[in-house]
């Protein structure tokens, strides 16, 4: 099954880099018009202009309510509508929870869980004037289990969960439908400090490439997921399925 986004219009937050870029690619390769937002600005255009006119890049700050109306303006006043919503722009550090600064932690909740719920309440009404289409947040596996030093972002990515599915209840009857992916170890800058590809705690043995999120999200955009919503999909190689055995970790038989 191919995925088809030929006739929508999608809007994807943190696309100048990373699995935003990713997944704005594959949106206009699968026939979408997408509108690119960052804070990144040459990286952004730099993307936008290389998809061609089917991609228009915006300056966006997801932790400002102007901006987001701003966008979402943008997108349907260059393209006529809009269908989807990808809240995927991040921060992301770690640091014990007693060491950690406050002012950090607050800074991963403005962008990590307040800018998807900006975005949310900015974008519901053009989605139900075209008729319904897909939000999709991109929470983490630091949302689905608890992990060491993850405090600021684990408490964001839960939170989005959260908001996920609470906006799949208000949504649904106006066809809107919201679900959550949920990355494990991605090879993007964000992770660029683990240095290696190699991944012992998640049983497919590897991190992650940006195109293999990409193509969860995209199906989660498009009319083949038609009656998913709510829902919260790991793409972590197996990672939050449970801790792995020593024995098996190191490839020893048992």
């Amino acid at each position: 099954m191919s995925v088809d986004l030929a006739g929508k219009v999608a809007l994807v937050t943190g696309a100048a880099r990373g699995m935003g870029e990713a997944e704005a690619r594959l949106f206009v390769a699968c026939g979408a018009k997408v509108v690119l937002t960052d804070v990144r600005e040459d990286e952004g255009r730099a993307v936008a202009a290389a998809l061609g006119p089917d991609a228009l890049f915006v300056r966006h700050d997801v932790t400002a309510p102007e901006s987001w109306e701003s966008a979402v303006a943008t997108a349907v006043d260059a393209f006529g509508k809009l269908d989807v919503l990808v809240n995927n722009a991040a921060l992301y550090s770690t640091s014990p929870i007693e060491d950690e600064d406050p002012a950090r932690f607050e800074a991963l909740l403005r962008v990590d869980l307040v800018g998807p719920f900006l975005g949310i309440r900015a974008a519901a009404k053009a989605l139900r004037a075209s008729g319904g289409g897909s939000i999709v947040n991109i929470s983490s596996t630091a949302g689905l289990q608890g992990m060491w030093g993850h405090g600021a972002y684990g408490a964001a990515k839960w939170g989005l969960r959260g908001l996920t599915k609470t906006a799949a209840l208000e949504l649904g009857p106006d066809g809107i439908r919201v679900n959550s992916v949920h990355p494990g170890a991605i090879d993007t800058a964000m992770t660029a400090h683990i240095g290696t590809k190699d991944h012992p705690g998640a049983p497919l043995g590897r991190v992650g490439e940006p195109e293999e999120v990409a193509r969860l999200v995209a199906f989660l955009a498009c009319d083949d997921s038609s009656y998913l919503s709510g829902a919260e999909l790991a793409v972590d190689g197996g990672a939050s399925a449970g801790r792995m055995p020593v024995f098996a970790q190191r490839g020893v038989e048992a």
